[in-house]
């Protein structure tokens, strides 16, 4: 059983034996949820107690920061995660580093750009402007923007967290719960929301804009670039600034090209992250490990190991298989984009090249941010396969021209697979889904106006006669 660090020796507690058999959590790793705030043997502490505790070098234990995160964990809220517990733990990560208001000339920089941008744009992809508003946004703000959209990709994924941690527990334990199943369904859901806050936050200190993470997280039609990390994006490039906003905003317009045109894509990127929710395996030792190891007198040790990646899944086979799909539906997007762009830019931005290998990089790759965010809940938001996504959609547009390209996304089905990554030229060898139509309505119109012909020869005499012109079947003959 977990022990509260700190306290007595097993053989010291003349009670050990006899409260045993009342601990409903004792074995698991719920018993540590509770040893970790004080309470002996799992059961919830007498928190007045702890005011007599010292903290690590015997320094004054901070009685009220333990209860302050205490109640914080037992706020109620709606559905799995705490997601006020989660906005304001992403606030507080935005406020540690430097995050200005965005100024009235930096908001007329990123609206001129976003329109020109837009203008580029036009001459290159069928796709019509997607924007309705530009914005600057501070790093606190993207956060505030941002949520909804998180907490509808989020929340599938904690759902299943939370249903294997329960599943995972003996029937007769849950059981002998009772009403403390509820109670540990809120300090799961804060420590959730603390996990999300903190990868959130962290991501709004380097994302550049609203759509560069290839998911749709602003509200439709709403373009945004944030100033702060822009800048600090351009810092050692070695190009001038105006030539890196305007390509960030282009990346920008054209992702908001797809998204608002494209009306299954938004619904089939979240349904990816969904399915690799389902069959969610949790290894429940790791909780256990961690929290039971929690310095009880140091509120510091315990958001530590809130967000060290606790609830972090195992891999399954069907995740596996989810993985692939997500990554897939990500590169095919960045890959058109990276198209497009390149396109626009060819002979009007001599550092365009150079920018977009930095880019395709740091995609590719992914930043700080987004191994935190997969750190955290499992998800890797990066799409891999960039350049063999880049390479197809090009090779079809050299092939079979911008109309061809474009009329891929006409309906999910007809979307490049993995296995149509591994060969580019192969996929634009192949026939479009703008050629079928187009042969479809060839042959529709040929057999139609045939028809047409010969029904009206029939109506004035002058057609060929036919097995109904046989002369017996002539009334007036």
């Amino acid at each position: 059983m977990a022990q509260n660090p700190g306290a007595d020796e097993p053989n010291e507690d003349p009670e050990e034996g006899r409260g045993e058999p009342h601990n409903p959590f004792a074995g698991t790793p719920f018993e540590a949820v509770f040893a970790m705030f004080g309470g002996q043997g799992g059961q919830m502490p007498d928190l007045s107690a702890l005011a007599g505790m010292t903290g690590p070098g015997g320094q004054g234990f901070d009685l009220s920061a333990l209860m302050g995160q205490f109640q914080a964990m037992m706020q109620p809220h709606d559905g799995t995660v705490n997601w006020n517990l989660a906005r304001d733990t992403a606030r507080r990560v935005t406020a540690a580093t430097t995050d200005p208001s965005v100024t009235t000339t930096e908001d007329a920089r990123i609206g001129d750009a976003l329109r020109l941008a837009d203008h580029w744009l036009d001459g290159v992809t069928e796709l019509p402007s997607g924007i309705s508003t530009t914005v600057g946004w501070s790093r606190a703000e993207w956060v505030e923007q941002t949520l909804p959209t998180w907490q509808q990709l989020v929340e599938p994924v904690a759902q299943h967290v939370v249903k294997a941690m329960t599943d995972a527990l003996p029937a007769e334990t849950r059981a002998m719960a009772g009403p403390l199943m509820g109670m540990l369904g809120q300090a799961g859901g804060a420590i959730f929301g603390t996990q999300i806050g903190q990868a959130i936050g962290t991501l709004a200190t380097e994302v550049l804009g609203a759509t560069d993470i290839g998911l749709p997280l602003a509200p439709v039609g709403r373009a945004a670039l944030v100033p702060a990390n822009v800048e600090a994006f351009a810092d050692g490039l070695d190009v001038p600034a105006d030539d890196v906003r305007l390509f960030l905003a282009l990346r920008e317009a054209a992702h908001q090209r797809l998204f608002a045109h494209v009306p299954w894509l938004r619904g089939h990127l979240i349904g990816a992250v969904e399915d690799y929710g389902r069959g969610m395996s949790i290894d429940l030792g790791k909780i256990e490990e961690q929290l039971g190891g929690v310095d009880p007198t140091n509120p510091a040790a315990l958001q530590e190991a809130m967000a060290g990646g606790m609830f972090e899944p195992q891999k399954t086979p069907s995740q596996q298989a989810a993985l692939v799909r997500l990554e897939t539906l990500l590169a095919l997007v960045e890959g058109w984009v990276d198209d497009v762009v390149n396109q626009a830019c060819a002979d009007r931005m001599p550092s365009a090249g150079r920018l977009q290998e930095v880019i395709r990089r740091r995609r590719a790759a992914g930043g700080p941010a987004e191994d935190t965010f997969a750190a955290l809940v499992g998800l890797e938001l990066r799409p891999r396969r960039l350049r063999d996504a880049a390479a197809l959609w090009g090779n079809l547009r050299v092939r079979k021209g911008v109309e061809a390209r474009d009329s891929v996304w006409s309906h999910p089905d007809h979307l490049p697979t993995a296995a149509d990554l591994d060969d580019p030229l192969g996929f634009a060898e192949g026939t479009t889904p703008a050629e079928i139509e187009d042969q479809a309505e060839a042959m529709l119109g040929d057999d139609f106006d045939a028809a047409l012909q010969e029904l009206l020869a029939r109506e004035d005499g002058s057609g060929p006669a036919g097995p109904a012109d046989e002369p017996g079947d002539d009334p007036t003959r």
